[in-house]
């Protein structure tokens, strides 16, 4: 479980988080929404250890995560940042094998290598292993960053917007992905998303945000509803139900 406790903190002069508190479920898929400035990816930066909290807490299975030994607290959560510049000539395995090494400390075992080759299969990326990460699309280096990630093995996935410059297609492929890691391997993944719709439709939880607040927290169809999509956005929505699933509607 993953618990925030009164956490706040300033940039400068401005407040980005204002006494946030929230407790998360341990499994499925959790959304982080919100308009631009709501503190989306600081809250995920200081549950994730990225950043230091000016006051309060982030406890993850009771550990406290800004004072737990790195070692221990790798083996528990694993990170994607929304910038993940590569300066090195890696191939796709190279990548991947980065996410064993809280275990191998770079001396990969046979336990590593199946791990890396099960991460691997599950993305759908052994033909391209031995190919560097600068001959890959876009959608396929994503998916070599999330396979790094799932390689680590921890109970927790945190992903500040795993959908960034991604199409459409790469888009809902990353979403498909990230639901069965949840569904198939129990994973708790807890993501920064923009676009509403992935949230109701991939989500679990959603947890919206607003001017550094937990502004509504719940499940899609608790927040999917015009009042709440107006009261974040200040837009018009309709909300309609599609494939059993609430889809919001404001190109009009």
């Amino acid at each position: 479980m993953i618990e925030v406790n009164s956490v706040t903190k300033h940039y400068g002069d401005t407040p980005v988080l204002r006494s946030v508190s929230l407790t998360l479920p341990n499994k499925g898929v959790t959304a982080l929404i919100g308009p631009n400035g709501a503190g989306k990816s600081t809250l995920l930066g200081i549950m994730s250890r990225l950043q230091k909290p000016d006051t309060g807490q982030v406890l993850i299975d009771d550990l406290d995560v800004h004072s737990t030994d790195n070692a221990i607290l790798a083996r528990k959560l694993a990170i994607l940042r929304q910038d993940n510049p590569i300066s090195l000539r890696l191939t796709v395995f190279e990548l991947v094998a980065f996410g064993r090494y809280p275990y191998s400390q770079g001396r990969l075992t046979d336990e590593d290598t199946d791990q890396i080759n099960q991460a691997l299969g599950y993305l759908n990326l052994h033909s391209l292993k031995h190919r560097f990460l600068d001959e890959l699309s876009g959608g396929q280096r994503q998916r070599a960053c999330i396979a790094m990630v799932l390689c680590q093995n921890t109970d927790y996935l945190l992903l500040d917007e795993p959908l960034n410059n991604l199409d459409m297609k790469h888009a809902v492929d990353i979403m498909k992905l990230l639901r069965r890691a949840a569904d198939e391997l129990g994973k708790h993944i807890v993501l920064v998303l923009h676009d509403i719709n992935f949230a109701s439709c991939y989500a679990d939880t959603i947890i919206a945000m607003d001017q550094g607040r937990i502004a509504h927290q719940g499940t899609p169809d608790e927040l999917m509803t015009p009042a709440i999509m107006h009261d974040l956005y200040g837009i018009e929505m309709s909300i309609q139900r599609i494939q059993n699933k609430p889809v919001g509607f404001y190109h009009r």
